[in-house]
């Protein structure tokens, strides 16, 4: 007799083995805490009247018990798939959060690649995707729906019905698609209650969904019609319809100089695209660009959709669920929108792609432009990149080739570029007459704008009254105690302000330290530029736009109609106000101070400050009546503000990038910054050397520099020190970076950010 084996015989690995099953597993992320993948069994559908088996695939969020605890969570699920696991070891999916797939799979393959590239959690960069009010279903309720079976309605003549209960089976069976319970009880004429005893009876099918509360009512915009083209356009856009043809993935970048008609050559090639029944996106990088924008699409296309964060989360979720319906040709939003839920999209447009607030500045920190260049690859649609400026990262590939190059090189209908002057303030001639902001030159080239009916821009990209309160008898400075940095007064709210942590003090009258009555009031912002425009022109209305001015709903759109309208004469502000507005009527622009990021420690000043001269230059001479550009700065022969005067980007580039490849600096090169920041100095400094230590121990083919202090060292209470990467191939860096971070972690009291492909080096 053979002897019978006893499971205690088998090895470990064996009982395993007989314990395994296949089962359907769902691999989930959780957007907070653990970052790795984690598998939960889905229950069968004939065990769970939720069917959750039907309904649990990748790109919804469930509901998952999580941890000792059995916490419920909501999490994403990534992945669904027959596996051999131990039942016993894995936990079950409690529910489905959401009705419908809210990521597509080229969603999905799009933020792991995120995760990837950025060295950020994937279910991080899952949270960022989907808006808040998306995840939270704001401004939406549940509503019953009733419908009519199949077999009811193949057997409603043989029914014997009470007669409301027949009413309301009639209504329900003269309809297609489920109707609510207002709807069937006017149509049918009775209470609730004949429909409750239809529902008991099995007559009748309930099922519920979520549905707006309320829709905004859109604007009503005139229809225009399309523009003509000159030969310059045409060929741009015959190159763009080359590439939607073509149905492949193609980076076009459309350099056109300021009111060369780039917007005009966006409109009718998406026109093709919504002729082939397919969908565009159109990432613009301002708030205040937005409603301009928005208002020349709606002009032209039927269904129109806007996200930008200015929106109310449940406007923000209304347009994003009717993107994802398929109800609309057009996307117009700010960076995040290059993540718009469009199913069958056709192309990606980004105009004024050189701007800086294209590169996200939290954790995912992904620059729209490669985010959209890698949707554009992955779903085979063509990447348009449009400016008069472009970023030194985009001319480059398309001198390279690796991007087509598109030129707009003339105004339409010929209009010449504006005449720019430079104001030498260092010119005690130029400046004389000028006791505040704005030279003799400028205040003279005002008058005659004014007096001729003209309209007036003027740019100086400083916020609040005075950028620094000073003591000349002792020395004393008033500074933010927890940045260490000058605080800007504010004559508005009679307030002194950190610009980063918004700490606010009472300005003084007298110097805290030696009790001097000569506190003075130094520097120039917004704010007193405006005092300074009033007193000086009287009579003509003036406003100003900064993110001060500009902080309740609809104010960028309610200032720039009545500048339109010509109801305000000079309009002043920061960069919000350089770039993508068209106004025929301005004939003089004033740039009062060029120089205002033009010394920052960042490899990138110089760029900036030739983006942000001529494209506020680029606001005149766009009518009949031309236009004049003064420009006042303290470094003159510049070569930044020397080739903005001239219009001559392409010269400029070239010597930008000449200068860029000797020392290694992007798109010659790669850079990765690493901050490390606590509140303790002595703890950061230490932990910014082991890790510069490690990173340089194992750096063969990548430059380490550092660690030292980051240009702000101080910054909300946190002491900051920053190490620089920098190599020939972003692969190489990345990986170094992700090898050392992997083996290595900060202190608890130390917290570490990594920016890939860094834009602020502040």
């Amino acid at each position: 007799m053979a002897q019978q084996q006893s499971f205690l015989d088998n090895e470990p690995e064996q009982w395993e083995l007989d314990a395994a099953q296949e089962r359907t597993v769902a691999t989930v992320l959780l957007s907070d805490g653990p970052s790795g993948e984690f598998d939960y069994l889905v229950p069968p559908q004939n065990l769970d009247p939720s069917r959750l088996e039907q309904l649990v695939e990748p790109g919804r969020r469930l509901g998952v018990p999580f941890g000792r605890a059995n916490r419920r969570r909501a999490a994403y699920c990534v992945g669904v798939g027959v596996k051999r696991v131990d039942p016993a070891r894995l936990k079950s999916v409690a529910a489905v959060l959401d009705a419908e797939r809210l990521l597509s799979p080229a969603m999905l393959e799009l933020t792991h690649w995120m995760s990837r590239y950025y060295l950020c959690p994937w279910g991080q960069v899952l949270e960022a995707v989907l808006p808040s009010g998306v995840r939270q279903n704001v401004g939406t309720r549940e509503v019953a729906f009733f419908a009519l079976p199949l077999d009811v309605r193949e057997r409603l003549p043989t029914l014997k019905l009470p007669p409301k209960q027949r009413k309301c089976v009639e209504v329900l069976a003269a309809v297609e698609e489920p109707i609510t319970a207002v709807r069937l009880t006017e149509s049918a004429g009775c209470t609730m209650a004949p429909v409750t005893q239809l529902l008991k009876k099995g007559l009748v099918e309930k099922t519920t969904k979520r549905v707006a509360t309320d829709r905004a009512e859109e604007e009503a915009v005139p229809r225009e019609r399309p523009l003509q083209l000159n030969l310059d356009q045409q060929a741009a856009l015959d190159e763009i319809h080359t590439a939607l043809e073509s149905r492949e993935a193609t980076g076009l970048v459309l350099h056109g100089v300021t009111g060369s008609g780039k917007t005009e050559v966006y409109l009718q090639a998406i026109q093709r695209v919504v002729e082939y029944g397919r969908q565009a996106i159109v990432l613009v990088p301002e708030i205040s660009l937005t409603p301009q924008t928005v208002r020349r699409f709606r002009a032209r296309f039927d269904r129109i959709a806007v996200l930008h964060s200015h929106q109310s989360e449940v406007q923000r979720h209304d347009h994003w669920r009717c993107i994802l319906r398929g109800e609309v040709q057009v996307v117009v939003g700010a960076r995040s929108a290059v993540f718009a839920p469009a199913r069958n999209l056709g192309l990606i447009v980004i105009d004024e792609e050189h701007e800086a607030t294209f590169k996200q500045d939290t954790s995912p920190r992904y620059h729209a432009r490669d985010v959209a260049w890698q949707r554009a690859a992955r779903e085979g649609v063509p990447l348009v990149l449009g400016s008069a400026t472009p970023s030194m990262e985009s001319w480059h590939r398309a001198s390279t080739g690796e991007y087509r190059k598109l030129s707009l090189p003339k105004r339409v209908a010929n209009r010449p570029m504006p005449d720019v002057a430079i104001v030498d303030l260092r010119d005690p001639g130029q400046a004389r007459g000028g006791r505040g902001g704005i030279s003799r030159p400028l205040h003279q080239a005002t008058q005659a704008a004014l007096r001729d009916g003209g309209q007036v821009i003027y740019l100086l990209n400083r916020r609040g009254f005075s950028t620094h309160v000073q003591c000349p008898a002792c020395g004393f400075k008033l500074e933010c105690p927890h940045c260490e940095l000058s605080l800007t007064y504010h004559r508005q709210d009679n307030t002194a302000l950190c610009h980063y942590c918004d700490y606010r003090a009472e300005p003084p009258t007298k110097c805290p330290d030696c009790k001097s009555d000569a506190i003075r009031y130094g520097g120039l912002g917004t704010q007193k530029l405006e005092a300074e425009v009033r007193a000086r022109f009287p009579d003509y209305k003036c406003a100003r736009m900064d993110t001060d001015s500009m902080r309740g709903a609809g104010a960028h759109e309610r200032v720039l109609s009545a500048f339109r309208r010509g109801e305000i004469d000079i309009l002043l502000g920061t960069q919000m106000i350089a770039k993508g507005l068209d106004f025929p009527n301005v004939t003089l622009v004033g740039v009062i101070n060029a120089d205002t990021a033009l010394h920052l420690p960042d490899f990138r000043a110089g760029e900036r400050t030739f983006q942000l001269v001529a494209q506020v230059a680029g606001r005149t001479g766009r009518g009949d009546r031309g236009g004049r550009v003064l420009v006042q700065t303290l470094s003159p022969d510049h070569p930044a503000i020397v080739a903005a005067a001239r219009h001559d980007f392409p010269r400029f580039a070239e010597a930008e990038l000449v200068a860029r490849a000797r020392l290694k600096y992007p798109p010659l090169g790669a850079m990765v910054r690493i901050v490390l920041r606590g509140e303790a100095n002595a703890v950061v400094r230490e932990s910014a050397k082991a890790l510069a230590g490690n990173l340089k121990a194992d750096a063969s083919e990548t430059r380490v520099m550092g660690p030292a202090p980051a240009a702000i060292p101080k910054l909300r209470g946190e002491y900051r020190y920053q190490v620089q990467l920098q190599g020939e191939a972003i692969n190489t860096v990345r990986d170094l970076t992700h090898r050392t971070l992997h083996a290595w972690h900060p202190p608890e009291s130390v917290t570490l950010t990594v920016d890939i492909d860094p834009q602020d080096m502040l």
